[in-house]
């Protein structure tokens, strides 16, 4: 369109320039007949209408969001803060129970290693009071030995005749009254069997 206006405009131009060429070789326009004024307001008026009239832009549009699209863009805004907030915190939660755990557990570890070692610090002083008691019935005559066994508890004598040796133990076992000598034989041959299997209620002393 705009190629067509400078044609329309080019030739209005040019008939406008042609009017005043020959008006400048007519006679002045109050010495003109009647019929030259009349060709003359024509050319002028035909000329006036082929100028091309001016083209006004349009006024840009201001395109305004409404109410109710502004307040769902604060609320969604709100709600990705609040999420964000929420996310932040669940963090700061984690972390922290992470850090607790770790604690807790490096407490345990120390605890466990101070029972290990308690165990094991009670586990040798007993072997070595096992191992003292086992040394002085073994260097007390058999008979002795025995009469003691005959009326010590029944697992303190369990536990010294079996951790003899067999040619130290069978000569004190054999001192020994007939019912504990029996009854000392079963638990020890119970003992090797598991906890289930085991038959010590009808043992009598």
């Amino acid at each position: 369109m705009r190629p067509i206006s400078l044609v329309l405009g080019g030739l209005a131009v040019a008939v406008a320039a042609k009017i005043g060429v020959t008006l400048m070789e007519q006679p002045s326009f109050d010495n003109a007949s009647p019929v030259q004024r009349a060709s003359l307001v024509s050319a002028a008026s035909a000329a006036e209408e082929a100028a091309p009239k001016p083209v006004t832009a349009p006024e840009p549009k201001v395109c305004e969001a409404p109410e109710d699209l502004l307040e769902s863009i604060q609320q969604e805004r709100a709600l990705l803060e609040t999420r964000k907030q929420q996310h932040a915190e669940r963090e700061a939660a984690l972390d922290l129970r992470a850090e607790t755990l770790e604690i807790e557990q490096q407490r345990l570890a120390d605890l466990k290693a101070e029972l290990e070692a308690l165990l094991a610090k009670v586990e040798a002083a007993h072997t070595s009071d096992v191992d003292r008691l086992v040394s002085l019935y073994r260097n007390m005559k058999p008979k002795e030995a025995a009469a003691i066994m005959n009326d010590l508890d029944i697992e303190v004598s369990v536990m010294v005749i079996g951790t003899m040796n067999e040619r130290d133990a069978a000569p004190i076992l054999a001192a020994l009254s007939p019912v504990r000598a029996r009854a000392i034989s079963q638990i020890i041959l119970e003992r090797s069997k598991l906890p289930g299997d085991q038959r010590l209620d009808d043992i009598r002393l």
